[in-house]
């Protein structure tokens, strides 16, 4: 809880603000599931199997949620910081661009270079305001960054419709598994994937000293 309030609430009311469509959890957890639901949330309980979070938004939308959608966003539940307006941001992006996926990212901080829950993106140059960019690479650690332009990964997709339904029928790739990071299956089945400024850093809570600086920041 942050603020006496569920994490997963917090997402959810930031994902609302944005104001770009419907927002739905997908989980499945038993209990996630009822906090939601009681919290006045829509939650969808999908099967445990899946291996990524893209995985499961899409098992979600596919069955329950199969409306006249040309945009899927895939917020994570770890995410409660997350500004209303970068995601909104992300969409706009998204309709005035042609690409596959869509992402954010911000600058690092000087200690996020070797902290391996950070996961960085990498574009051919830097990121402006406006840009949205095709990304090289992400990564967790790596040696050698010398010019590189190296940036935090926030922690938000947007896909076409198209998209996420190719992306789940692919195989784990190699990276994918050997970085556990979902988004090199795409980048390993050659889909396009760009990546716009995110001016404020949302923190992912991974570990206990996350939750903490994301706490301290939300008081």
């Amino acid at each position: 809880k942050i603020k006496n309030i569920p994490m997963i609430i917090h997402c959810i009311r930031r994902a609302e603000e944005s104001k770009v469509g419907k927002v739905y959890v997908a989980t499945p957890d038993i209990k996630i599931f009822e906090i939601v639901n009681a919290n006045g949330g829509n939650a969808i309980l999908t099967k445990k199997s899946h291996l990524s979070g893209s995985d499961r938004v899409h098992e979600a939308w596919l069955n329950q949620l199969n409306e006249n959608v040309d945009l899927i966003i895939n917020l994570q539940g770890d995410m409660p910081n997350i500004k209303p307006k970068e995601i909104s941001k992300l969409e706009i992006l998204m309709r005035h661009n042609k690409c596959d996926i869509g992402t954010l990212a911000s600058n690092l901080k000087d200690d996020e270079f070797i902290n391996p829950n950070v996961v960085k993106v990498c574009t051919d140059k830097t990121i402006q305001k406006d840009d949205f960019l095709n990304v090289k690479d992400f990564f967790r650690i790596k040696k050698d960054l010398k010019d590189e332009k190296i940036y935090h990964h926030c922690g938000i997709y947007i896909f076409t419709k198209n998209a996420l339904m190719k992306y789940t029928k692919l195989p784990r790739s190699k990276l994918e598994m050997e970085r556990n990071l979902e988004q090199m299956r795409a980048l390993e089945n050659n889909l396009v994937i760009k990546v716009g400024f995110c001016n404020s850093a949302p923190l992912s809570v991974d570990t206990e000293d996350d939750l903490l600086k994301v706490t301290k920041e939300m008081i």
